[in-house]
């Protein structure tokens, strides 16, 4: 399933402020928050938007967007000389942060201690665990003080030299946003392959390092999704091209050292709802080109020995056939859904026999486990599985004995395969995690069945994990569904419905909320928030069906869902009446617009983070990036089942006059998952229609796209932001 819009997703929260007063016995009116100030200063003015009337007819349904003329074209964004339109939208903009800041500049130092206090939980110098491939040990670590991460490595053994691959700290200098994609070394170890973003707009420069001279090459290569693939000759490298909405649609062929206008389409993808990539196998022998859409797949192989040769058909794409590959000895096994096996299954194939009628059962279908991919070894295959929508690895030895699953002793955690370059091994290194439990890796021994800690997260300060309490609820849904629910909070807790909580969500795209650990949210807990995580459908937490039923015409589940977690807080008296907050982003952030319609007022505040709020308009525009690829997620608006139906809960086309929680919204002017339009068009049409007084504020980050500020602590500056929001509405800010 697409999962492009996803990455955002764990924006962190905040906000806001909303109180429950009983009218005619079915609705309920926002009051004043005495401890709040911004409610205090209504002598500051909002902007208001200027309302330029655009008529638009679809299926004979007339709706009229008064806000169209805030989208510009990258063309007018990126040209030197702004013209009357780019004018306005950055002047309504800065009108917008200007606002946001009068009206929270009395939290302004509580937003520097705030930051410092989160900064100081991070240790300063820092390194990643070591991980060998090829030869040598990989290394990623960070100096005090330093924005960025240093990429470096040692020659057979820990003791060696050190040798920089990247100091990014250095790259990054000049630049207000800079991030690495892809890198890669030639099988050879002489050359690295690496990719840089300096606008967030996710458009990368993949470039070439000489490992021995430590000089870059001529050769660059623009406009790419950033991944580099080596074949075995050590100058040959395939790389994708993104088109005008940024869908990855060709792959082409260079050769180092040769003019990149000389480079080689190997590949194009011309169907719109699909993007193309291309990657190695573990097993070294294969290139694999893919191609995928939300309901189906389509690989072609090569050898990468013969990196010039002809790649050939895998099996030929089918509607509702997914399925991926990989490679090992003989034999290709394949991870899919073929069968009818919604929950997926593993099969395997002869290394000359691809096609579907010849790929035989590997493991039994079972239902009830739902298989999201494998890994293979030397003497062994580890699968990554859910059971009762808890993540588990499985061993499974190719002799057939002793199969087992790996024991962590916890209820509610999170795992998954880390990096495992290296095919003969007996370790597996893995990736831990909870609610309370800092990220851990380990190297599990498959023979002895020993977990051994490698390292776990250190959080600076007097962090003890056994200061706090996590736990896993089911809630009744309205159609009698149990959607779980993740819970941590601190040691001292009243469950009398007194504290604050806030309540994130995603549910989109089949991406599975998992429970993890956040130091950052410690400044929350550990000033009497709770906080949960509402596994709510249209993820994959309970299985394929979860997403199945959170998607397309049954996507209100998702919104409901999320309310019945809310409620469920408020009824058992986790939370008081007037301190419940929501937040998530992206397409949580759709999640969060579609609640605050339905029902505003369990809500106190909400923060939207980057939110798809513009579902008709973005739909119905396939020059837009993601749009055509998501016609099998939300549904095809030229459909007028899908057009009726997506427009029953799109955020932006059903505000109403009518009170609204306290709501801050944050987005990036160069934002290619989620325009920054949306989430601008929809603060003007909510401040031109709601009732109340409470606060609506929206952050635009000029300088960044979805996933905010680059480098390590300046993204935290941000979180501050949010979280002063949020503290200040629930009366625990400072003055």
């Amino acid at each position: 399933m697409s999962t492009q819009r996803f990455f955002l997703a764990l924006l962190c929260f905040t906000f806001a402020f909303f109180s429950c007063k009983q009218k005619d016995g079915n609705s309920t009116q926002p009051m004043e928050n005495k401890d709040s100030k911004m409610f205090s200063k209504s002598d500051i003015i909002p902007p208001i938007a200027v309302k330029i009337p655009k008529t638009i007819v679809t299926h004979g349904d007339t709706m009229v967007d008064n806000y169209f003329w805030m989208r510009l074209s990258d063309a007018q964004k990126n040209a030197q000389k702004p013209d009357e339109q780019t004018k306005k939208v950055l002047d309504y903009l800065t009108a917008e942060n200007a606002y946001r800041e009068k009206m929270m500049s009395h939290t302004d130092s509580f937003q520097n201690r705030l930051f410092e206090e989160i900064k100081g939980r991070i240790k300063q110098t820092d390194m990643s665990v070591p991980y060998k491939d090829n030869g040598y040990f990989y290394i990623t670590r960070f100096e005090e003080g330093k924005e960025y991460a240093i990429h470096s490595r040692k020659k057979g053994s820990l003791e060696a030299q050190e040798e920089i691959l990247l100091n990014v700290n250095n790259l990054a200098e000049g630049h207000e946003y800079y991030a690495v994609g892809g890198r890669t070394v030639s099988p050879d170890n002489k050359i690295l392959a690496y990719s840089e973003d300096t606008v967030s707009r996710r458009q990368y420069t993949i470039r070439f390092k000489d490992l021995i001279t430590g000089k870059n090459f001529d050769d660059v290569i623009p406009v790419t999704s950033g991944g580099i693939t080596w074949g075995n000759d050590n100058k040959t490298i395939f790389y994708t091209k993104i088109d005008a909405t940024l869908r990855s649609f060709k792959i082409y062929r260079h050769t180092l050292g040769t003019p990149v206008k000389n480079d080689q389409l190997i590949w194009h993808e011309k169907d719109e709802t699909f993007s193309t990539f291309i990657y190695k196998t573990k097993s070294k022998k294969y290139l694999i080109i893919g191609s995928a859409a939300t309901l189906s797949n389509e690989y072609q192989v090569l050898e990468a020995d013969n990196p010039t040769g002809k790649f050939r058909m895998f099996q030929p794409r089918e509607r509702k056939l997914e399925y991926g590959i990989d490679h090992y000895g003989d034999s290709w096994y394949i991870h899919t859904n073929k069968d009818d096996a919604q929950n997926f299954k593993i099969m395997v194939t002869p290394e000359t026999a691809t096609t579907k009628e010849n790929w035989k059962d590997l493991m039994p279908y079972d239902k009830n486990i739902f298989i999201e991919g494998i890994d293979l070894f030397k003497d062994h295959m580890v699968i990554s599985e859910r059971k009762g929508g808890i993540t588990q690895l499985r061993i499974r030895p190719w002799s057939g004995q002793d199969e087992h699953y790996v024991q962590f002793g916890e209820e509610s955690y999170t795992t998954g395969t880390g990096i495992n370059p290296d095919f003969e091994t007996d370790l597996l290194r893995l990736d831990y995690t909870s609610l309370t439990t800092p990220n851990t890796t380990y190297d599990y021994n498959v023979k002895t069945k020993k977990l051994e800690k490698l390292k776990q997260q250190e959080v600076v300060g007097s962090f003890k994990a056994e200061d706090y309490v996590s736990e896993r609820k089911m809630v009744k849904a309205q159609d009698g569904t149990m959607i779980p629910l993740s819970i941590v909070y601190k040691k001292g807790f009243k469950k009398v419905g007194s504290q604050p909580f806030l309540l994130f969500g995603y549910g989109s795209y089949g991406a599975s909320m998992d429970p993890y650990f956040s130091s950052v949210r410690l400044s929350l807990l550990d000033r009497g928030f709770g906080f949960a995580i509402a596994h709510i459908r249209g993820g994959q937490e309970m299985g394929r069906q979860w997403y199945e039923d959170g998607k397309y015409l049954k996507k209100k589940n998702t919104f409901t869902d999320f309310i019945d977690c809310g409620d469920y807080l408020l009824n058992e008296k986790y939370v008081a009446k007037d301190k419940l907050f929501a937040n998530g982003g992206s397409a949580g952030g759709l999640l969060m617009g579609a609640v605050m319609n339905m029902k505003p007022e369990i809500w106190k505040g909400i923060i939207a983070a980057v939110p798809f709020v513009d579902v008709i308009n973005t739909m119905l525009d396939e020059s837009i990036p993601l749009t055509t690829g998501e016609f099998d997620e939300w549904g095809n608006p030229k459909d007028k089942e899908y057009y009726a139906y997506m427009k029953s809960y799109s955020p932006y086309d059903n505000v109403e006059a009518k009170a609204y929680p306290a709501t801050l919204v944050t987005t990036g002017y160069w934002d290619s998952q989620v325009q920054y339009w949306e989430p601008a068009k929809w603060v003007a049409k909510l401040r031109e229609l709601k009732t109340d007084k409470n606060p609506l504020l929206m952050y635009c980050n000029m300088d960044t796209g979805h996933g905010g500020a680059s480098g390590r602590f300046r993204r935290y500056r941000e979180t501050a932001m949010e979280y002063a929001f949020l503290l200040d509405l629930a009366g625990l800010g400072e003055d």
